[in-house]
């Protein structure tokens, strides 16, 4: 599978108790356990921890989400809430899962053509 090298290597992590503001361009994947205000453009994937806390529009491949988000996700292939993610804004991306738990106030656009 083209992916798993991807999977396994982190290209930057925001830790907990960490506070990043700003612009966040990268390839590969994200991971963060603290707070993120600002915009995340990645063609890779976007890790959001039970301790994450993002106050952004994410762009990326996938999204998987167990913290809490405050903006927008426009993934080009899917996104996964876990039960424990609390989100309030919108997503638009082909696929989408929401775990049992999860909380979200907003829209959800499924598009085959989204990004």
């Amino acid at each position: 599978m083209a992916h798993t090298e991807e999977q396994l290597a982190v290209n930057s992590i925001i830790g907990e108790g960490a506070e990043f503001n700003g612009e966040f361009k990268l390839s590969g994947l994200l991971r963060i356990d603290g707070i993120f205000r600002g915009t995340i453009k990645t063609d890779g994937k976007v890790l959001i921890g039970k301790t994450g806390i993002v106050d952004t529009d994410i762009k990326a491949r996938i999204v998987v989400a167990g913290g809490e988000i405050n903006g927008n996700i426009f993934a080009s292939e899917r996104v996964t809430l876990l039960a424990s993610c609390r989100m309030k804004g919108d997503i638009i991306t082909p696929k989408v899962v929401m775990e049992e738990g999860v909380q979200f106030e907003g829209n959800c656009k499924i598009n085959p053509t989204s990004h």
